[in-house]
């Protein structure tokens, strides 16, 4: 499976979670993820353009391989992989045993809708501001998720340029900006 994906900034959330609440989309709630990222021993996840994660939330651990974005879409899509782990701790110290090493962490307040087939997340992102990602799964690089997603995204009222990047890559960018 697929995860297309439209990421964009937002000034706020405010109209955007009224316009979902107008269109009777579902509240699934607002979580914290502290997510902590690692970098292989054997390739560069910043070059290949690969990810893998420790996401906690509430009570549980999920780890992710994200694979490289696949670019055909003109939105965000890459493979994404996910398992529930019993301990997120644990999980950190064999990727760590493994010569893994980390890379950096990203905290963010989610609040979760779905709405029309796709899970739309409004997205407060330390030290980088409000976003709106809406979400599609496709089967394969021959689906028209993105043509789905262009219509949700006009329907709640979300406009603008798609970011690319994931939220790892612009707070790497921006802490780097910040160094020099």
């Amino acid at each position: 499976m697929l995860e297309v994906e439209l990421k964009v900034k937002v000034p706020s959330l405010e109209p955007v979670r009224r316009r979902l609440l107008e269109k009777d989309a579902e509240c699934m709630g607002r979580i914290h993820e502290h997510d902590i990222y690692y970098n292989a021993p054997h390739r560069d996840f910043g070059v290949t353009d690969e990810a893998v994660r420790v996401r906690y939330t509430n009570d549980h651990a999920v780890v992710t391989y994200k694979g490289a974005k696949i670019k055909k879409f003109g939105l965000k899509a890459r493979e994404e992989l996910n398992t529930a782990v019993e301990s997120g701790e644990v999980f950190e110290t064999i990727l760590t045993r493994l010569g893994f090493t980390k890379t950096t962490e990203v905290n963010k307040w989610r609040e979760n809708y779905r709405f029309s087939d796709s899970a739309i997340s409004l997205d407060e992102v330390d030290e980088l501001g409000t976003f709106v990602e809406i979400e599609v799964m496709a089967e394969d690089e021959n689906s028209n998720a993105a043509v789905v997603i262009e219509k949700i995204a006009k329907e709640i009222g979300v406009s603008g340029e798609p970011i690319l990047a994931s939220y790892l890559e612009l707070l790497l960018s921006k802490r780097s900006a910040v160094q020099f």
